[in-house]
């Protein structure tokens, strides 16, 4: 199946911007994320504080995507 990957701020310097991910039927959005790591290992360091949006709704690391999903990867990040 293919998942739409929309990476943002430093996960997208990362990764080069959004992407086709290819996953295997029953996929979690961690499992996405740990493929996108092994080809980038510069992502690992950010796995435990990434939040997943999987379709516009966050969602946890564990929820299964679908073919044709969208799935934001959302750096920690601040502001005020």
């Amino acid at each position: 199946m293919l998942v739409r990957v929309v990476p943002f701020a430093r996960i997208r310097e990362i990764v080069g911007g959004e992407r086709e991910q290819d996953a295997r039927d029953h996929a979690t959005a961690g499992d996405v994320y740990d493929a996108l790591a092994r080809e980038f290992p510069a992502l690992r360091e950010l796995r435990p504080s990434t939040r997943f949006v999987r379709n516009g709704a966050f969602a946890r690391a564990d929820t299964a995507l679908d073919d044709g999903d969208e799935l934001g990867l959302l750096p920690p990040y601040g502001g005020g």
